[in-house]
């Protein structure tokens, strides 16, 4: 079903980390943990104090594919969006009982009981994955009437609630927390079993803190807000009386007594919820609710070490406090408030090193055949997915073509989008078209309203993400040459953006919170509404950077600083998570030696797994393998695959996999274009013999990559002689933001723009350009003077299109931030 074929970034950062505090010498809190207080909602949603206007949408639908999330949310939930690639998604699906990765643990609910596994790892050459034990399961001990399953009372960011009606049991999921806490009501007695024998059971004296050893090599720790009588039934069972309080549970890592005093240091302090804020500059600050006495114990794995910037929060790393996972080893970070700033990324148009003048020629001559190839009318794909692609692909000979100053075939480059693009936004296109789906909330296909598998699980909301990414790259460019049409079709383009990119929490949204970026894990999900056993799943992690890249690009075109910030931070974000968990480098540890000296990249990442296959490709297509996680091939690819020596690597280990029978050349060209990163003229040779292309690639787009190189003995950015086109953010927040939207060509101290720094339009460029077959050399923009680029600095107000659109200030209880207004979901809102 999930069959895909093809799919990078940088954010732009300000303030760097703060030394944490030292809280090892705080005081150990009075125990017991203290109990819980009336329970409060876990998620409020924010009401915008300002009424908002009706936001365009897609014709509604009724789906008949969807699953019904009646059984799993109570009905204040329903009437909003609701998440369709989460972390908990499991939770929601068929019976719900299937195991989901709440980091460190495995967690799965059944029936009335939550079973809780510190799991192991299997692994060889092809996959590494973590078996699922139910060490510990947790329930009431009597009979209370007939099993329900749970409920999700709330959730957000980081966290998850599961309500256990029957047994009078609610579970604070919360990611990263090295307890599971349970609040139990109702003087309820409690049942906790293990499939392994218990091999010892003791208490302290006060009956607040248990210690269970299993036969397994466990050590489980329990702890409880008040005292509460366990006592050991048989080999494999614990019950108590009556109980109403908090209980937290927690494996002993490596049963290591060194770590158990931390353990009981912090066990008095809780989380109930955590939360991901954008209210910073190019910043990512968790928040997390806590309940008790003293500091909060959580846990960070190897992104999070690397990303935390102690300059902006008080937090304290408790390096050699470790739990095992699938993600590299989860570290102790004492600190209810965590600040993650990743490397910043520049959102450009065009190459970041720039082509040398005497490249032109070339790509300009394939650039012209593929212009002239051309033909909406010829399209026969119906898929969203194939069919973007196709846009896409020609939106880059637009941006190509300016780059090398071929302007006259921006005219026909802008007609074929106009209509490849419009009959999608207005509804017309023949045998497939854009709906909404009110059940869930999100923007379904035609076809995958009542096929399962048409458009690659489109209508079970798999892979929007890469649909809608290429869409949307087409759209940006469109408005960038043609600044009316943009401004026409702007509510459909940013309904599309906001059905995986809505950034806010209101109960009147259209769609979810991020659809598909997890904000623990740090990239994408493209799993949908379908339940697999090792939780959500990613593919493509390139194509998951195009969409956040393609969103910051449309926020450029439109001058909309907090779509350019957001993308931007998003794909930055992405592209750290492809380089830490995708690509695997021979020296790298993170990884079992097994799987690490077979594989140089991952091919389908889970949730709880790591296999070498593709949705399409067995292991040993390696070609796919590179090529899936290269496509498609755009200027912020050379970010994604910035480490030449890692390159190298994937190269030479993809390399004897084209000499297998019935290769496609389009894949070769994925392969020759990152060859061209360190050896540029054997892969230009290569690239120049190649008789066929992807889909979404061209002979134009691999002749601008390889020309865009430079040279080995350059600086790695802009030198070369060639011209350095960068459109890049470049504020800080507020309505003060600016961008450097369209870098002119011509003399150092020539005044602004007329057109208030927009592009060309394409009656500009058809009327300086001359004719596209013409050999004046004019007509490629030769005769502008010697690039000095002229910037001007475009402010939201300075816009010609409609003002920027609002991003919610999270800070402020769903206000829409200064500048913005509250008119539409389609917007950050």
């Amino acid at each position: 079903m999930l069959k895909k074929i093809e799919r990078r970034v940088r954010v732009i950062v300000t303030k760097p980390f703060k030394r944490p505090k030292n809280s090892h010498n705080n005081k150990p809190p009075p125990s017991p943990i203290p109990p819980p207080e009336e329970e409060q909602p876990t998620m409020e949603p924010h009401h915008s104090k300002r009424p908002p206007t009706g936001p365009f949408l897609f014709p509604k639908t009724q789906s008949t594919v969807l699953p019904d999330p009646s059984q799993f949310f109570p009905r204040s939930l329903l009437s909003t969006p609701l998440p369709t690639n989460s972390f908990f998604q499991n939770f929601t699906l068929k019976a719900g009982d299937q195991p989901e990765y709440i980091h460190p643990y495995l967690i799965k609910s059944s029936l009335s009981s939550l079973s809780i596994s510190y799991p192991s790892q299997f692994h060889n050459s092809a996959f590494i994955y973590q078996v699922f034990v139910a060490d510990l399961t947790i329930s009431a001990a009597s009979d209370s009437g007939p099993q329900k399953g749970h409920i999700i009372s709330s959730y957000s960011d980081l966290s998850v609630t599961l309500d256990l009606p029957s047994s009078n049991l609610r579970f604070y999921l919360v990611r990263g927390s090295p307890f599971v806490t349970a609040s139990v009501t109702g003087n309820t007695p409690v049942s906790i079993s293990t499939i392994h024998a218990i091999l010892s059971f003791g208490t302290s004296n006060s009956n607040t803190k248990y210690t269970v050893k299993l036969n397994n090599g466990q050590t489980w720790l329990l702890y409880s807000s008040s005292p509460i009588n366990l006592t050991q039934n048989g080999l494999s069972s614990i019950t108590s009386g009556g109980f109403s309080g908090i209980i937290r549970i927690a494996v002993l890592p490596d049963s290591d007594p060194r770590y158990e005093s931390i353990l009981d240091r912090f066990s008095a302090c809780y989380p109930v919820s955590g939360d991901a804020f954008f209210n910073k500059p190019f910043c990512l600050e968790y928040k997390f609710q806590k309940k008790g006495w003293g500091d909060l114990l959580m846990l960070a794995h190897p992104l999070h070490i690397k990303l935390l910037s102690s300059d902006d929060c008080d937090i304290t790393v408790l390096e050699n406090f470790k739990y095992k996972s699938i993600d590299g080893d989860l570290v102790g970070v004492v600190g209810d408030s965590w600040v993650l700033k990743p490397p910043s990324v520049s959102m450009t148009w065009h190459s970041i090193r720039g082509i040398k003048e005497e490249s032109y020629d070339e790509i300009v001559s394939a650039l012209r055949k593929d212009v002239e190839a051309l033909n909406s009318s010829a399209i026969t794909t119906t898929s969203s997915y194939f069919y973007g692609k196709l846009i896409a692909r020609a939106a880059r000979l637009a941006l190509i073509a300016e780059e090398v100053r071929f302007l006259a075939v921006i005219p026909a480059i802008r007609k074929f989008l106009k209509d490849t693009i419009e009959p999608w936004l207005d509804g017309t296109f023949n045998g497939n078209g854009f709906l909404h789906d009110g059940k869930w909330g999100g923007i379904v296909t035609k076809q995958g309203s009542v096929d399962s598998g048409a458009d690659f699980g489109f209508g079970l909301y798999n892979d929007h993400h890469y649909h809608l990414g290429y869409f949307l790259y087409g759209i940006a460019v469109l408005v960038k040459i043609d600044p009316a049409w943009g401004r026409k079709y702007r509510p459909q383009a940013y309904t599309l953006m906001a059905d995986f990119m809505n950034l806010g929490r209101r109960e009147n949204s259209n769609y979810p919170r991020l659809r598909c970026f997890d904000l623990y894990k740090l990239h994408s999900w493209a799993g949908g509404l379908t339940e697999f056993a090792d939780g959500r799943n990613q593919e493509s992690t390139s194509e998951a950077l195009n969409a956040y890249y393609s969103a910051a690009l449309m926020g450029l075109a439109y001058g909309d600083t907090h779509l350019v910030a957001t993308g931007s931070m998003l794909a930055a974000l992405e592209i750290q998570a492809a380089q830490t968990w995708w690509q695997i480098r021979e020296e790298d540890t993170l990884y079992d030696n097994v799987f690490t000296r077979e594989n140089r990249v991952v091919g389908v990442l889970w949730a709880n797994k790591r296999d070498s296959g593709l949705w399409f490709a067995p292991p040993e297509w390696k070609e796919c393998r590179l090529g899936i996680q290269l496509l498609p091939l755009l200027p912020i690819s050379e970010v994604l695959f910035s480490d030449s020596g890692f390159v190298r690597q994937l190269v030479n280990w993809t390399l004897p996999a084209l000499t297998r029978e019935g290769v496609g050349e389009g894949w070769k060209g994925f392969v020759y274009a990152l060859e061209g990163i360190y050896s540029k003229e054997n892969a230009l040779e290569k690239i120049r013999n190649l008789n066929g292309f992807d889909d979404g690639n061209s002979l134009t787009n691999l002749l601008w990559w390889i020309h865009s190189r430079g040279d080995e003995n350059e600086e790695e950015y802009g030198g070369g002689g060639g011209k350095l086109c960068c459109d890049v953010y470049a504020g800080g927040g507020g309505g003060g933001d600016r961008i450097l939207h369209h870098l002119t060509l011509g003399e150092p101290n020539s005044t602004p723009p007329t057109n208030g720094g927009l592009p060309p339009t394409s009656e500009e460029f058809s009327s300086s350009s001359g004719d596209a077959s013409s050999s004046d050399p004019s007509s490629r923009g030769e005769g502008i003077p010697s690039i000095h680029p002229t910037v001007h600095f475009l402010t939201p107000e300075e816009a010609d299109p409609p003002p920027p659109t609002p991003m919610e200030d999270e800070s402020s209880n769903g206000e829409v931030a200064e500048g913005g207004s509250a008119s539409s979901d389609g917007a950050l809102l």
